[in-house]
């Protein structure tokens, strides 16, 4: 397999342009850094060159592919919106199996799905005062939360720390916010049963 590196200027309409920031379901937010062609086994691809700048990983992807792949812009302000309004919802834990449940979330972590992704970091948050989490769901957690923020921060043009900082804020304040109704419950409950 021969390949040859061009940089080539093309007469035909991308869907991407260099220097844009797009999801690749699989991987997250990159930044198109080139538009390359290159020769292999005789054919001639045009590829766009995403690099993932956190991973230290550079993915080609031929353009004629890049729809059929799931390849997307960075979501729109709506979007963005709806994903903060599913962290502001109550979670959703199904009493199944933790393996069942872990690939499911996992599906949604890789569907590219920015709402998707906003379920599984609703549905794993756990506060200061819950009970910690097993190794795979923060493990599950961390990689949900780290591609909401950044995909929140490059379509919001704001740094990933500030992300971080806002979605965080809003699941805590959604934390109390249930603990505080679990506590009256309890307590009408108590009243209730006292009298």
């Amino acid at each position: 397999m021969v390949a040859k590196k061009t940089q080539k200027k093309t007469n035909r309409r991308l869907a991407f342009k260099i220097n844009e920031f797009v999801v690749y379901p699989a991987h997250g937010v990159g930044k198109i850094a080139a538009i390359e062609t290159q020769e292999i086994a005789g054919a001639t691809l045009e590829l766009y060159v995403i690099e993932f700048e956190k991973e230290k990983m550079t993915l080609r992807v031929p353009t004629n592919k890049s729809e059929a792949v799931g390849m997307r812009k960075v979501s729109e302000t709506s979007i963005v919106d709806q994903a903060m309004k599913t962290l502001r919802g109550k979670a959703r834990v199904r009493r199944t199996m933790w393996s069942r449940r872990a690939q499911e979330y996992e599906a949604k972590i890789n569907s590219g799905s920015l709402v998707s992704i906003a379920e599984v970091v609703r549905d794993l948050y756990r506060s200061e005062r819950q009970p910690e989490q097993s190794y795979s769901e923060r493990q599950l957690y961390e990689a949900a939360i780290d591609r909401l923020c950044r995909e929140i921060a490059a379509a919001s043009k704001i740094d990933e720390a500030t992300a971080m900082a806002d979605v965080e804020a809003v699941l805590e304040k959604t934390a109390q916010r249930v603990e505080k109704a679990a506590a009256k419950q309890a307590e009408e409950a108590a009243a209730e049963e006292a009298a």
